[in-house]
C-alpha cells in the first residue's frame, strides 16, 4: 500500500510538472540540397556520452559519385531549441546556440560552413534550405519555439542551417563530420539524445549500403535505452570495448513499446547492418522511467548517473524499519549505507560485505571489476556530496 500511494503521488507530481522538459537540438545527417546521383555507400556514426551535458558526434561517410565530378550544395538542419518558461537564445547569425565545434572535412580538406536561419521541417519531409529574411520575422515567445511574420502574422517553426559546397570526385569520396550538442532532458529523463537517421534516405540509393552505429561511453558509466523495433533488438548489438550489458525491457507503462537497455562503462556497443533503411529516427534516453516497475523489483539505486549523482526514483517507497535493506527512502541506516556506496559500485568495486554484495548483485547496472584500485580521483563533486551527506 505504501508503494502504491507513493507511486500515485509521484505520478501526480510528474503530471503537474509535465511542461518542464527542455529540448535543445537533434543530431542529424547531412543531405543534398538538390537531386543527385551520389550514393551513401558507408557510414560509421559514433555518439559519445560523458559526464557532462553534451553528446559528441563523429561521422565517417563514404560516398560514391556515379557520374562525372561535380559540386553540389549539402546541408545540415538543426531544429531550434524549446525551453518552457526560459529565455531562449536566438541566433540571427544562424549558429545554433547548443551546437559546438561543427566541422566538415572532405577528401582531406576542411570545408567552410555557411550558417543561416531556415524554416523547420518535419523529421520525414525534405527540408527547405532557403534562408529566411529575418527582417520579416520575430521570435514568437520566450519559449523560443517559433517565429512569426511581422507582416502576414504567419507562424512557423524554425531551424538553423549549416551548409557547404561539396566537390565530389568521380567514384569514392570520404567525408568526416564532427560536432557536439547539448543533451535535452525531460520529466523523468536525466538526458535525452535525439538523432535523425531518416534524412540519409535522401541520397541517390535511398539507403546506407554499409551502416555502423557506435554508442560510446567515455571515462564514466551510463545506463540508457532506445525504443525497440525489429531493427534495434538487443541481440544485434556487440560489445566492442569496455564493460557492458544489454537487454530488452518491457515498458513499465504497458502498451506495445519495448526498450533495449544498455549498461556501459568506459566502452562501446556497436550495431551493424547492410542495405540499411531506418524505419524511424532514434532517441537515446536515460532509463529512470524503466525503473518504475513494481514493489518486488524496484530497488534503491536502480538508476544512477554519476555525472549528477542522481538517485532515482527513491521517492517511491519508504523505509519503515531502520537498519534493514529496504527500497525507496534515503532515510535509515541501511539505505544511507547503500547511497554512499553507489559511486563505488558504479565503478565496479567488488564488495566484501555480504549485505552490500547481495544488494548490488541485484542491481542490473552493477558490473564488478576486480581490477579497479579504488581510485577516487574521478569522483564528481556531486558524488562526494552524496557520500558525505549519507554517513
Amino acid at each position: 500500500m505504501k508503494f502504491l500511494t507513493a507511486t500515485l503521488l509521484w505520478l501526480v507530481a510528474m503530471l503537474a510538472s509535465a511542461n518542464d522538459g527542455v529540448y535543445y537540438v537533434n543530431g542529424n545527417q547531412i543531405v543534398p540540397l538538390q537531386e543527385t546521383d551520389i550514393a551513401v555507400t558507408k557510414e560509421v556514426l559514433t555518439i559519445t556520452m560523458g559526464n557532462d551535458e553534451f553528446a559528441r558526434v563523429d561521422v565517417q561517410y563514404e560516398f560514391t559519385n556515379r557520374g562525372k565530378a561535380k559540386t553540389i550544395d549539402v546541408g545540415f538542419e538543426a531544429q531550434g531549441p524549446y525551453e518552457p518558461g526560459g529565455d531562449s537564445e536566438f541566433s540571427k547569425a544562424g549558429k545554433h546556440p547548443d551546437i559546438f565545434d561543427f566541422t566538415v572535412e572532405m577528401n582531406g580538406a576542411t570545408l567552410p560552413i555557411r550558417n543561416y536561419v531556415m524554416r523547420g521541417s518535419s523529421q520525414e519531409d525534405a527540408p527547405d534550405f532557403t534562408p529566411l529574411d529575418l527582417n520579416q520575422w520575430k521570435l514568437e515567445d520566450e519559449d523560443g519555439e517559433g517565429l512569426r511574420n511581422k507582416t502576414t502574422d504567419e507562424y512557423i517553426n524554425y531551424s538553423y542551417a549549416y551548409c557547404f559546397k561539396a566537390n565530389f570526385m568521380e567514384g569514392k569520396n570520404v567525408v568526416h563530420h564532427t560536432y557536439r550538442y547539448r543533451m535535452s532532458s525531460g520529466v523523468y529523463q536525466t538526458f535525452n539524445i535525439p538523432y535523425w537517421l531518416l534524412p540519409a534516405m535522401r541520397w541517390a540509393n535511398h539507403q546506407i549500403d554499409d551502416f555502423t552505429l557506435r554508442l560510446k561511453v567515455d571515462k564514466t558509466a551510463k545506463q540508457f535505452c532506445m525504443t525497440v523495433d525489429d531493427t534495434w533488438m538487443a541481440n544485434r548489438w556487440k560489445l566492442t570495448a569496455g564493460t557492458g550489458k544489454v537487454r530488452t525491457v518491457n515498458s513499465p507503462w504497458g502498451g506495445d513499446n519495448n526498450y533495449v537497455e544498455f549498461a556501459l562503462r568506459d566502452g562501446t556497443y556497436e550495431f551493424h547492418a547492410t542495405n540499411f533503411r531506418p524505419k524511424e529516427n532514434i532517441n537515446i534516453l536515460s532509463t529512470e522511467c524503466l525503473t518504475l516497475t513494481d514493489s518486488e523489483t524496484f530497488r534503491l539505486g536502480s538508476f544512477y548517473d554519476r555525472g549528477i549523482a542522481l538517485i532515482a526514483p527513491y521517492e517511491l517507497q519508504f523505509d519503515d524499519e531502520e537498519g534493514k535493506f529496504l527500497n525507496g527512502s534515503t532515510e535509515g541506516i541501511a539505505n544511507k549505507r547503500i547511497i554512499r556506496n553507489l559511486p563505488y559500485a558504479h565503478r565496479g568495486y567488488v564488495f566484501q560485505d555480504a549485505k552490500l554484495k547481495a544488494y548490488f548483485s541485484k542491481i542490473w547496472w552493477y558490473m564488478p571489476d576486480p581490477s579497479w584500485k579504488q581510485d577516487t580521483s574521478d569522483f564528481t563533486d556531486e558524488e562526494w556530496e552524496l557520500i558525505n551527506n549519507n554517513k
